[in-house]
């Protein structure tokens, strides 16, 4: 599960157009707010439809188990997302990763 979170990570990130901007560096905390509802919106699409599917009883359980990882791959990634997102500079693509309310929302942003 970590390498898939890892890769679907750094496919977004390519869509940032890394390096186009290396003179100019972007808002960090945008930046990270970017990053962030980016990570959560595809986390989340990807879970909560199998934390749905399990037994009603186990669905507590795996949502605090899945919380708990996610809270890791965040702290792992969100330092490098925001460093790249810095670097690319792209306010269009990050203001729409901000805005967006779902993962295939926060997709499109990157997808131009």
């Amino acid at each position: 599960m970590k390498s898939a979170f890892v890769a679907w990570c750094l496919t977004g990130l390519a869509g940032l157009g890394l390096g186009l901007g290396a003179g100019c560096k972007g808002d960090p905390v945008k930046c990270d707010q970017g990053c962030r509802n980016y990570f959560t919106l595809l986390y989340w699409d990807k879970e909560d439809p199998l934390i749905a599917a399990a037994p009603p009883a186990e669905r507590d359980a795996m949502r605090k188990q899945k919380l708990t990882e996610f809270e890791a791959q965040m702290a792992r990634g969100i330092d490098v997302c925001a460093t790249q997102c810095m670097s690319a500079n792209d306010q269009k693509d990050l203001d729409c990763m901000i805005g967006a309310k779902t993962a295939a929302a926060v997709k499109a942003c990157l997808s131009d």
